[in-house]
């Protein structure tokens, strides 16, 4: 089946692009987000990615693959980075990464793990920690332009490692129609019904939608999750077809 146009041509896509950092906003002891502005930059699609670049005064350069936060602001991108321990770049670029800054940006990239505002609902999401992130753009993207149904099921290890967790509470308030649901994995808050433990089948029942309804389902977190949470969904009924994953691991 042909996928539909993304912003900005092939060519436009590969090429690196300055940007600048602008902004940045800590979101938890571990995890920021960057406000890029980035030249030429003419958009991007709800669950998209870039490629990040930096470049060493000794020539040396790493880059490094990021999904993009929000929708996009003219030409400003926001990404959300974990810190990863032993990592090379994102660490630099939560902790070290001073505004006014530049580095290189190239995108946006992928087609099919992307939420569009006039696709037909219901919207399953399934996050497993900084997995949450192009999840949140598909909810920011949602905002007033869409009314079809969302429900997230975000996995966390603590209640402290909530990323977006005041938006995401006041998102609940005010655009209807959308659930977040969270699951602790190591420490659950106190009164919580539901003690830490690994996302369950029970989980995905109770805080998804049932298979009857065709959900299209996004599942973003590490490998193994998303493995085990695509799985899940399978085994409940939903249509491989209608379960699109996003994975990462590896050096970051």
């Amino acid at each position: 089946m042909a996928r539909a146009a993304v912003p900005g041509g092939l060519r436009a896509r590969r090429a690196w692009r300055r940007a600048r950092l602008v902004d940045r906003r800590q979101e938890t002891s571990s995890a920021a987000t960057l406000v890029l502005e980035v030249d030429g930059w003419d958009g991007h699609l709800a669950g998209q990615h870039v490629d990040v670049r930096l470049t060493a005064a000794d020539g040396y350069q790493a880059s490094r693959s990021y999904s993009i936060a929000a929708p996009a602001d003219g030409s400003r991108v926001e990404l959300t980075v974990q810190v990863v321990p032993g990592g090379e770049v994102s660490p630099f670029l939560v902790k070290d990464l001073v505004v006014d800054a530049e580095l290189e940006v190239r995108g946006p990239l992928g087609g099919w793990f992307v939420w569009r505002p006039d696709d037909p609902g219901p919207v399953l999401l399934v996050a497993g920690g900084s997995g949450v992130v192009p999840l949140m753009a598909m909810i920011r993207a949602r905002a007033g332009a869409s009314r079809a149904p969302f429900r997230l099921v975000y996995s966390v290890r603590t209640p402290a490692d909530r990323i977006y967790a005041d938006e995401l509470a006041r998102r609940v308030r005010e655009d209807q129609g959308l659930d977040v649901t969270y699951v602790h994995t190591r420490l659950a808050p106190d009164g919580a019904p539901r003690p830490a433990a690994r996302i369950t089948a029970d989980d995905l029942a109770a805080h998804g939608w049932p298979a009857d309804f065709e959900p299209t389902c996004y599942v973003c977190g590490p490998t193994p999750f998303v493995e085990a949470v695509a799985g899940l969904l399978v085994a409940q009924g939903h249509a491989p077809e209608r379960i699109r994953t996003e994975r990462f691991g590896g050096t970051a």
